[in-house]
């Protein structure tokens, strides 16, 4: 097969633990292990060795300039190591333009946590994607960058690439964007990535759940803390609009009626530096079964959260390319139902799951 060839926009946690996992998978493909923790091995015959950044863009200075695989690990980073001996540095992080991709409070907390600012003038993003020869661009920009996430989709329609939207700022989900890619001929999978047993597929599934078996919910919360530029970033509430918005509809979908909105509270709660790239969900969800009588379920959740995000963009990459290799445009809806919380439709992750195998099955025969 040929290479899949990914330009990465923010070159945080999410984008380690990526990179990571590739070369994780590149190296025991042949062990008992070397399948362990992927949905799919082949994606219309693309496995994870396929995937090979060629171009990556990032604003912090400890990071621009370096090679990837120098960058990666690079604070304010702290995610689990998994992989460390890659056999090729990968290209030279470029600036990025800054935008509202930093928070002003970031300034207010050590050089460790926050992001701190490359003084190097901006590249010119289109040309590089152009000259990287990159098929698909991932944007793993922090939450709240609704400018420099348009930015980045325009040059992904611009340079002719597919767009993988892992943030909670809506592109493909927007009819308008949306319209541009499929103008273009370009597929684009959003928008904001789901993990792949995280908090929010949990809390959908069980909701569903509870509607399957009868149950009347009357209320429902979810509350994550964590440690990693993420959680700190969200402290801001500024930035957290299209985030709230895309994790609670996640849940209110799979819901015969939608909660009243002080029955359901679903965001983070706070920014916990030790906990690094751990994620704790506090979830809870209270109702009424048979007779009307009260039940109610309560459930904490502990994962490290860069490699549960990875564990679903493996997926969404390739089936980005096999979008671009069928020459379909536009918003791949099945896969975006599947693997991001804010898709243009909402449907149920069993239906999802049966249409991308169905799509699958077609490429094979």
């Amino acid at each position: 097969m040929a290479k899949i060839r990914i330009a990465i926009a923010g070159v945080g946690n999410c984008a380690s633990s990526l990179l990571q996992g590739i070369e994780y998978y590149r190296n025991n493909h042949k062990s008992n292990n070397g399948c362990i923790g992927l949905m799919h091995y082949s994606v219309g015959g693309y496995t994870p060795a396929d995937i090979e950044p060629v171009a990556a863009f990032d604003v912090d200075k400890r990071k621009v300039g370096k090679p990837l695989n120098e960058a990666i690990f690079a604070l304010p980073n702290n995610t689990k190591e998994i992989f460390r001996n890659f056999k090729t540095a990968g290209p030279v992080v470029q600036m990025g333009p800054v935008m509202d991709g930093v928070s002003e409070h970031m300034s207010e907390y050590s050089d460790k946590h926050a992001f701190r600012l490359s003084s190097q003038k901006a590249a010119d993003i289109v040309k590089v994607l152009k000259q990287s020869k990159a098929d698909i661009l991932i944007n793993y920009l922090p939450v709240g960058s609704q400018k420099a996430a348009e930015f980045y989709a325009q040059a992904a329609l611009d340079a002719g690439l597919g767009f993988v939207n892992c943030i909670p700022v809506f592109i493909v989900s927007d009819k308008i964007w949306g319209q541009k890619f499929k103008k273009s001929h370009l597929p684009c999978i959003g928008d904001d990535i789901k993990s792949q047993l995280g908090a929010t597929i949990l809390h959908r599934n069980l909701a569903k759940l509870f509607c399957d078996r009868g149950i009347k919910i009357d209320s429902t919360y979810q509350l994550n803390t964590g440690g990693n530029t993420d959680f700190l970033n969200m402290l801001n509430r500024h930035r957290l609009k299209s985030k709230k918005i895309s994790k609670t509809m996640a849940v209110q979908s799979q819901l015969n009626e939608p909660l009243p909105d002080e029955q359901v509270h679903i965001g983070p709660a706070d920014y916990v530096p030790w906990q690094k790239d751990n994620k704790v969900c506090f979830l809870r969800i209270e109702g009424r079964g048979f007779a009307n009588i009260p039940l109610n379920l309560e459930l904490r959740l502990s994962v490290e959260d860069s490699p549960n995000s990875a564990g679903v963009a493996i997926d969404a990459i390739r089936f980005c390319k096999l979008g671009l290799d069928k020459k379909i445009g536009g918003p791949l809806l099945p896969m975006s139902s599947y693997f991001m919380k804010h898709p243009p439709v909402q449907i149920s992750d069993i239906s999802a799951r049966q249409s991308i195998e169905k799509f699958l099955l077609k490429i094979k025969h």
